[in-house]
């Protein structure tokens, strides 16, 4: 069973990874197992028309919890927290009343010619099947660009201009 699992997460990770190709901001690992802890490594490939990245902005999907980003020499972090309607059980006997909406990472600059990466630790929801987009905007020296866009049902991902990193979650093994 878990060498099915393997292969099934693999075959998917081969056909995510060929549909994101024109995405250049990217996660390492598109997939994970529902209700896991999970790190994030939000891939920049290039700035902005050939402008160095000064910022990276991520908005954190709803029902994703403990996200706990990773500091970055050079770079200054912000986080940014919502309040939530109901508290949540966040394990280990501890509820929150709030979540992590929004992180930022600002300083660099990131020249367009080099890449690097963000990272983050979340508890993700448990949805089996469902796809959680990861919107990301990226501030350069001069210009935006916003990787946002998430696919119309029925309609491809590849054919998106600036599509959001996408995460597919899968059943726990």
């Amino acid at each position: 069973m878990t060498t099915r699992i393997s292969f099934c997460l693999a075959a998917a990770l081969a056909a995510t990874a060929a549909g994101g190709a024109r995405a250049h901001v990217t996660l390492e690992q598109p997939n994970a197992f529902a209700d896991s802890y999970y790190k994030a490594v939000l891939q920049v490939s290039h700035g902005c028309k050939s402008s160095p990245t000064v910022a990276v902005r991520v908005r954190i999907p709803e029902g994703v919890m403990n996200v706990k980003p990773q500091p970055k020499p050079g770079w200054t972090l912000a986080v940014t927290r919502t309040k939530l309607a109901q508290p949540v059980d966040a394990g280990h006997g501890r509820m929150v009343s709030e979540r992590v909406s929004e992180v930022a990472w600002q300083g660099g600059p990131l020249a367009d010619d080099h890449f690097d990466e963000f990272r983050m630790t979340m508890k993700l929801p448990d949805r089996p099947g469902a796809t959680l987009y990861v919107p990301v905007v990226q501030e350069c020296v001069e210009g935006v660009t916003r990787w946002i866009e998430v696919p119309e049902a029925g309609k491809p991902a590849a054919a998106l201009k600036e599509p959001a990193p996408a995460l597919k979650l899968a059943p726990k093994p």
